[in-house]
């Protein structure tokens, strides 16, 4: 037991190093960004470059791109590559960021890999939290001889700290407002932030773009001789409809796929998905129509993603799901139509850099309101929260946190109700934390 409780404390202290490096974006918004390459490129020479072994895919955009990521990595496993997926944030577990075929790196590695990265004494080397990460996340999948990683990036694109990769392939799943006091105030400087993983003579595909978005990433393709594919122009997925709680799509070349992951916004993210195989088989990827569809029906299992769409229980129906900017929010209101449902009870809590009035905009005025927040200095206050409601004629109580707010959800819904959480990934996190659910995949 004195073992358990040692390694316990040194696996608090070594994550609480890695977030304190230069405060976590996450945790601190502002202050925890750090642009540029430079400090990512000498992490990676003194790591002697080990992104350079294994082929990558490279993943950026606003919404849909962990979803994206994901169903890559679990349809590349299934057709017999050992794959390495880097994505952020995470719900539970710091883990949950760096996996090879759906185990979660291990605490051992990390304490180890941080110990011996403290011993290099790089005195006046400050590397932020998001560098040091994806500098571990880099190493880790050579040491474990991946064949290919799926990488996520975390904020933007041509300044991310990923953006030292020369992918096989390039996503931008697509392009809207977020994050203006760092990617750009309008949504062509925010494309072009994205366009920016796409890398000379490496094809590109896009999940949905129209207008001027389409224009910049368009251009900076030709700019860069990189073949790009519009995924919505020649679309895989035909049809799709519910059926025994999965998505059934209707495709063009895979027949037809059972998608684990529900909600009318995976249809977007599967096409994109689909669109990539195409390309990959191109590049001499081994892609099998078969195993696609098993990385279709098996990413949660085979994955460990959480929070998109997520039923959390029956009788009330309570739904989680991780939508936390317009864009996003504008899907999910369109996927919570097609619930039946008595009454509606909303669990909602924001960041405080989100648009939260278009947001608000978007959320139905006939529900009951349970504002809360995540414990985090970048949380939106829930009597803030429950002011700016107000202006929306959306009415509800506060709540120090989401379990609190749930429970009194609970509370008061009927059996035929149906109780929606979400706003922000972090205040899933803590209840998904609060309640004792952990991935199947822990290691």
């Amino acid at each position: 037991m004195a073992r358990k409780e040692e390694l316990a404390r040194m696996w608090e202290r070594t994550t609480e190093y890695l977030f304190n490096q230069r405060p976590a974006f996450e945790r601190e918004g502002a202050s925890g960004y750090k642009p540029g390459l430079d400090t990512s490129l000498a992490l990676d020479k003194i790591y002697k470059e080990p992104h350079r072994r294994y082929r990558i895919i490279h993943i950026a955009g606003t919404n849909g791109k962990g979803s994206t990521a994901h169903l890559l990595a679990s349809c590349l496993q299934q057709c017999g590559y050992r794959v390495g997926l880097f994505t952020s944030p995470h719900m539970i577990d710091f883990r949950e960021r760096i996996r090879v075929n759906g185990r979660k790196i291990s605490r051992n590695y990390v304490m180890q890999w941080v110990n011996e990265y403290k011993q290099k004494n790089m005195e006046g080397f400050e590397p932020s939290f998001f560098e040091l990460t994806s500098t571990m996340a880099f190493d880790y999948f050579a040491w474990r001889n991946v064949n290919v990683a799926v990488i996520e990036t975390g904020l933007g694109g041509r300044l991310d700290s990923t953006n030292i990769v020369t992918p096989d392939l390039s996503i931008i799943t697509n392009v809207g407002l977020e994050h203006q006091q760092f990617l750009g105030d309008t949504i062509e400087q925010i494309a072009s932030e994205k366009a920016g993983i796409i890398k000379h003579g490496q094809p590109v595909i896009v999940g949905h773009a129209e207008g001027l978005v389409r224009d910049v990433i368009e251009n900076y393709a030709k700019r860069q001789y990189a073949e790009i594919r519009f995924a919505e122009d020649k679309p895989e997925v035909l049809q799709a409809k519910m059926v025994d709680g999965m998505l059934q799509l209707k495709t063009q070349n895979y027949g037809i796929i059972d998608c684990e992951l529900t909600g009318d916004f995976q249809i977007e993210n599967a096409n994109t998905v689909l669109t990539a195989f195409n390309v990959l088989k191109r590049l001499k990827y081994r892609i099998k129509e078969d195993a696609v569809r098993k990385g279709f029906a098996q990413v949660i299992e085979t994955t460990g993603l959480m929070g998109r769409w997520m039923k959390l229980s029956d009788k009330p129906r309570t739904i989680c799901d991780s939508a936390h900017n317009v864009a996003s929010i504008t899907v999910a209101m369109k996927q919570l139509k097609n619930e039946y449902y008595d009454n509606l009870h909303m669990v909602l809590g924001f960041m405080a850099d989100k648009d939260v009035n278009g947001i608000l905009d978007l959320i139905p005025k006939k529900a009951t309101f349970y504002f809360t927040q995540a414990q985090t200095s970048r949380s939106l206050p829930a009597e803030k929260l429950q002011e700016i409601a107000a202006s929306h004629g959306l009415k509800g109580d506060i709540y120090n946190n989401v379990t609190e707010a749930l429970e009194a959800a609970r509370k008061n819904a009927a059996p035929r109700d149906l109780i929606y959480i979400g706003g922000s990934m972090y205040v899933l996190a803590e209840l998904l934390t609060a309640i004792g659910y952990d991935d199947k995949l822990d290691s």
